[in-house]
């Protein structure tokens, strides 16, 4: 008989979806986590995912199926799982899901579009790592038009109110009747609220902001308010 696959500790509580994998790590390190009735507090620890007794404050910990979805965001609502001050969070359009899941990143309270949520926190922490440089696509609508030389300096790196410079982004200008500016912008890094800042730097104010894909992910076919399943294939 096949040897059991064991998994690390901090890795079964995150894909319980407890806590995210680093919250796990502080869970285990001040000793609220028991595994079949013995304190654990190395994170190196390994268990049998489909027999091992874990719980967390004195509560078990059962293994979850990894479940996806992606939802078009309405503006007017918050990325965030609960809210202190009673504020609508996008959960509320999300009530009887069959397991416990949380938001990948966050989309300001006016902005809108896609936003992927699952209790994967693995995948979480890949598509948020600084590292990963994942592609996030907005249309966004300014007060005023822009001039070329300023798209070349949203293109190439602009310099924002705390000092940082943003990387590289692909921007194209939409075309439209419209007298304000539409622009398709790419973003390859995740700073707060930083469509906004990198367009008040040239002088702008965002007026929308609709994010339309998220690491490859759009929300066509959803209306606003409306969430579906991944497919195997976006999955993969």
């Amino acid at each position: 008989m096949a040897a059991p696959t064991l998994v690390r500790l901090q890795r079964f509580i995150a894909q319980a979806g407890i806590a995210a994998r680093r919250k796990a790590e502080e869970l285990i390190t001040s000793g609220r986590v028991t595994v079949d009735g013995k304190v654990v507090t190395e994170l190196g620890t390994k268990v049998d995912p489909l027999n091992a007794n874990v719980q967390v404050d004195g509560e078990p910990v059962a293994p979850q199926e990894q479940f996806y979805i992606v939802f078009n965001k309405p503006k007017g609502c918050i990325t965030a799982v609960t809210d202190d001050r009673g504020r609508e969070t996008v959960m509320d359009y999300l009530p009887n899901l069959p397991v416990s899941v949380a938001p990948v990143g966050r989309l300001d309270f006016y902005s809108e579009g896609v936003l992927l949520l699952t209790n994967d926190g693995d995948l979480a922490a890949k598509l948020l790592a600084p590292g990963s440089h994942v592609a996030k696509t907005y249309h966004v609508k300014i007060r005023g038009n822009l001039e070329p030389a300023e798209l070349e300096r949203l293109r190439t790196g602009v310099t924002l109110d705390d000092g940082t410079v943003t990387m590289p982004a692909e921007v194209s200008v939409l075309p439209g009747e419209s007298r304000h500016s539409w622009l398709a912008i790419t973003l390859y890094e995740g700073k707060s609220r930083q469509i906004h800042r990198m367009l008040e730097a040239l002088g702008y104010t965002v007026t929308k902001l609709q994010r339309v894909a998220f690491a490859n992910l759009t929300f066509h076919g959803l209306r606003i308010g409306d969430a579906r399943e991944l497919t195997q294939a976006e999955l993969n």
